[in-house]
């Protein structure tokens, strides 16, 4: 993992990648359907847009972080679906703007908190460095939806090693969304980056063992693609099952990835 660049450059890099896939969309295309069921192109950005402001806001005042994210804890549907209001309502180029200045000011604040410093979130205070890899890893998932949308092939990049990271870090995140308990086993991911580059985590004896490229590993995990399509390989049965049911993101799994990628986070 040393060889990965700083996971916040990856991020301001990643968001200004996406930023420019939009940029210049038609009215047509803003309203164009995603792979997500009912969302449009303008929801997917406006979900993007109110990720940041609720990163930036939990950076600069954890107090109003609380309380406005409170209603999320109590209904997460819900809840995420008012942070949208606000961005559906804004005519696209305020929308492009204000995501823009959020993007920035969550790259600049993450920054400047020590790695391992807790910052609050709807899960719960995380290290900022973690923090980091889940705003990144909002921009690869819903990436994903905004480029088979408007059929623009996704060019895969090292910067995905911090999902890949997030992926095995939030392994038991899958569980109590289906009323499971966690395996005790421990697991041991062996996964290839895009450039060849071999990233492993877990103990090396654990029995049981994922390994696989890390694209489609990030796939598996933000629920962005159907294991049956996917080059990964599960050793042991808690790993199997868990190549089922994977997800790194709070709330509940709803339907899952289907063979052509009905889901949303």
């Amino acid at each position: 993992m040393t060889a990965m660049q700083d996971v916040c450059a990856d991020l301001e890099t990643e968001g200004e990648a996406l930023a420019r896939l939009v940029a210049d969309l038609t009215p047509g295309q803003w309203d164009a359907p995603t792979p997500a069921a009912g969302w449009t192109v303008r929801h997917q950005v406006a979900h993007l847009a109110s990720v940041s402001r609720l990163i930036e806001l939990g950076l600069r005042d954890p107090a109003a972080f609380e309380a406005e994210t409170a209603p999320v804890r109590e209904d997460f549907e819900a809840g995420m679906a008012d942070t949208l209001a606000e961005g559906l309502a804004e005519p696209v180029p305020e929308l492009l703007r204000r995501w823009a200045g959020r993007r920035a000011a969550v790259v600049r604040g993450l920054a400047a908190v020590p790695r391992r410093e807790p910052v609050p979130w709807l899960t719960g205070p995380l290290p900022a460095g973690v923090l980091a890899a889940v705003a990144l890893m909002e921009l690869f998932a819903h990436g994903q939806d905004l480029h088979r949308a408007l059929d623009v092939p996704y060019a895969f990049t090292d910067r995905i090693g911090h999902i890949a990271f997030l992926g095995t870090r939030t392994r038991d995140l899958a569980y109590p969304a289906r009323g499971l308990e966690p395996p005790a086993e421990p697991f041991r991911f062996e996964l290839t980056g895009p450039s060849g580059v071999s990233w492993a985590f877990g103990p090396e004896d654990a029995e049981q063992r994922i390994s696989g490229p890390a694209a489609d590993f990030c796939l598996l995990v933000t629920r962005r693609g159907h294991r049956d399509d996917l080059a990964l390989t599960a050793v042991g049965a808690a790993a199997d099952h868990w190549l089922g049911i994977a997800q790194t993101y709070l709330g509940p799994p709803g339907a899952g990835p289907g063979r052509i990628g009905q889901y949303r986070v």
